[in-house]
Formats: C-alpha cells, structure tokens, sequence
C-alpha cells in the first residue's frame, strides 16, 4: 500500500514535470518517459480496476462471482399473456436428490426460469436419517429463499409406485404429508382435495413403454389427472402427445432433475427441458391458472410441443414478415425469440435461428410445416400462406 502512495504521488510529479519543465525538452526524452508510465499503468491499473481492497492484505475480485448473473431468454407471449419458464420436476436431499433445496432455486433463477416445483417423493427417502424434516421441509427451505429472490417456487410432491399407476407429480399442495397413504389413488384424491394439478410422470419409463392402462383411464375419467410428461430428464415419449390431444392434458416438460443441473446439462442456455407456461400474471396463482387452462408447451433440445392452436400463436408471435418491394420476389422473415424454427416450404428446408433474419422466395399460397413443432406424435405444425 505504501509502495502504490509512493508510486502514485511520482506519477503526479512526473505528469507535473512532463507537463512543464520538460515541454523545451528533446521529443525524444518526453517519449521515452511516456512510455515508462504506460508500462507503469498496465502493471498497476488491472489491481486498481479488477480488484477491490478490502485491507492492508487482501483484494477481493467481486465481478469474478456469478451467482448474482441470470439468463435472459426471450420467448414471446400473445393475447395478453406472458411465457414463465418453469420446471415442475425437481429433487433435492429431501428425497434422493444431491442438492439442497434453496440451490435448486438459485440454479433456476441462474438459468433464466421464472417458477419451479418441488417434488421430491412421498414413498422413497434414501436420507431420511442423515437429512431432518418431514415431507414439507424442502419446499419450505427452498420458498423462504425463493421469497428472498423474487421467485416463484411450487409446493409438490411425487407420488412414487411401479407401474401400472407409475409416478405421479401433485402441484399446488398444501400438506405433503397426508399424501402419504398405502393406496396410492387415495394419495391423489387427497392431493386434488388440497387443490392439486396432477401430472402423470414419464408415462414411457422404465420399461420404455409408455401404456395408457386402465387405472389411467380410470384417473382420467374421474378427472384426476391434468397433465402429462411428455418430456422427461433425456427422453420423451411420442406417444404420449396424442394423450394430451386426445383427453384435454397439458403438455408438461421437465427435467427431473437429481444431481447439479450443470452435471447433466451442461451450462448452455435452455439446455433443460422446461415447461412454457403463458400466464396472465407472474405468480403462483398464475401459473395454476395457465395449467389449469392447458395453456403450455414444451421446450427442449430445439424442439418445441404443444397444441396446436398454442404453438401456432407462439410462432406468429416470435416470426415477423416483411416484403422486399422491388420485384425481387424475396421476403424477409425475422426471429425476434430465443427459439429456433425449421421451415419445410415446398420440399426445401430452411432454418431461422433464434434473433436472426433470412431472405427467400416465399410463395403467396400455401402452407410452412414447422419441422421443430410438435403438435402430436405424427403431426407437426402448419402455418398457412400468406402470413399476416
């Protein structure tokens, strides 16, 4: 520190000199000394400007923590609603995940999302013994630091049996607790007597085969079952869109996440499957409502799911037109989104990256299939031409 006052009050004195009795000196002289101050500088100034003192001892280097850093994704919304970026599958220790619960919000909010569910399993507690609380205490650690952020986190629980019933995801509960009973109908029925939204979880695992038994059929008749994980951790299950067509489900993606988000995906934005909820208003009762109303779709890996009439919107809202006037017969059409598109138009494919604009000879009639967007297992979506 007495080295920096010294050196500093000699490069007051030495400007001052430079300045004044050195101006009738050789050019030469003047340049030299210019260019030991400037060595000077780059040496000292990268502490000055990177590090901050924070005693005699120590530099701390606050622009090097990145836990105060978020993704921006943008993703259009339409009719007056807005898009939350939400995961309604998530494990912590309290279940048999590896991370504690309030850095599951952090890694969250890191990543761009704006809600998460925690679901961590009724029946199947590895760590029961080592990690203390009941079936409440994760949503409750991960809400008081959710509150603290600004972040919306869901209360949810997973109940966990093999198949024919398989996982269940109830969201929006109140006591995770009374879910814990020896019939696993009577979980549910006590989960949608709290209010609940209930997701059927990765229809096609473990066995790779994503079956619609009769205990489904049954559950959806009673309208128990709101939802369907389409897209689940790696995988998803083709089949399971035509169940959301055909019974009225919302289409759900997530990650099931286990371990460190980063560990499985990586730290490339919108690398997890998400959930895209399009909401009147940012908050819990928000999102319930969107879900309730099967307004979702799914995003993950470049590819996008949904119904049709939500992914259509989706695309019109994110895809602007614009007509080149001069005979040339090209069109511009402009990505505004974080999304990307494949455009199938008569037998040639063509790509519109996230925030980028293309130029082609668009024709006046017909339709663009959109390669990337699902609207069922063997159906995709169409948009008819000319574009508005």
């Amino acid at each position: 520190e007495g080295r920096q006052r010294r050196w500093v009050c000699s490069s007051v004195r030495m400007n001052n000199l430079s300045c004044g009795h050195l101006s009738m000196a050789r050019p030469r002289l003047v340049s030299k000394l210019s260019q030991r101050m400037t060595s000077c500088l780059l040496l000292v100034f990268p502490i000055l400007v990177f590090g901050q003192l924070r005693n005699a001892d120590v530099y701390k280097l606050p622009e090097m923590g990145k836990e105060n850093i978020r993704e921006n994704i943008n993703i259009p919304g339409f009719d007056g609603y807005e898009v939350l970026k939400c995961d309604f599958h998530i494990h912590t220790v309290f279940s048999d995940g590896r991370v504690w619960p309030d850095m599951r919000v952090n890694e969250a909010w890191q990543q761009g999302l704006d809600a998460i569910a925690i679901t961590d399993h009724i029946e199947y507690r590895p760590f029961k013994d080592m990690v203390i609380g009941d079936l409440n205490e994760s949503y409750k650690i991960a809400k008081a630091h959710a509150d603290y952020l600004g972040f919306i986190v869901i209360k949810g629980a997973e109940v966990t049996r093999e198949k024919p019933i398989g996982h269940l995801n109830a969201l929006f509960i109140n006591d995770a607790n009374k879910l814990d009973q020896e019939d696993p109908v009577d979980a549910l029925r006590e989960a949608k007597k709290q209010g609940a939204f209930i997701m059927w979880n990765h229809p096609g695992w473990p066995d790779d085969k994503s079956t619609l038994y009769s205990i489904h059929e049954q559950l959806l008749k009673d309208k128990v079952i709101d939802g369907v994980e389409c897209f689940n951790f790696l995988e998803y299950y083709p089949i399971a869109f035509d169940y959301a067509n055909k019974y009225n489900l919302a289409y759900m993606g997530n990650s099931d996440i286990h371990n460190l988000v980063t560990e499985t995906y990586g730290g490339e934005k919108l690398a997890r499957p998400i959930t895209l909820v399009f909401s009147s208003e940012r908050s819990e009762e928000g999102v319930k409502e969107a879900l309730f109303a099967r307004r979702t779709a799914i995003l993950f890996n470049g590819v996008l799911a949904g119904k049709e009439d939500i992914l259509r919107r989706l695309f019109l809202a994110s895809v602007h037109l614009r007509m080149i006037e001069n005979n040339s017969g090209y069109t511009e059409l402009c990505n505004t989104s974080d999304l990307n598109y494949i455009l199938l138009i008569n037998n040639f494919q063509y790509n519109l990256p996230a925030n980028k604009t293309i130029r082609l000879q668009l024709p006046k009639e017909g339709k663009i299939i959109v390669g990337n967007c699902y609207t069922g297992k063997d159906s995709r979506l169409e948009i008819s031409l000319p574009l508005k």
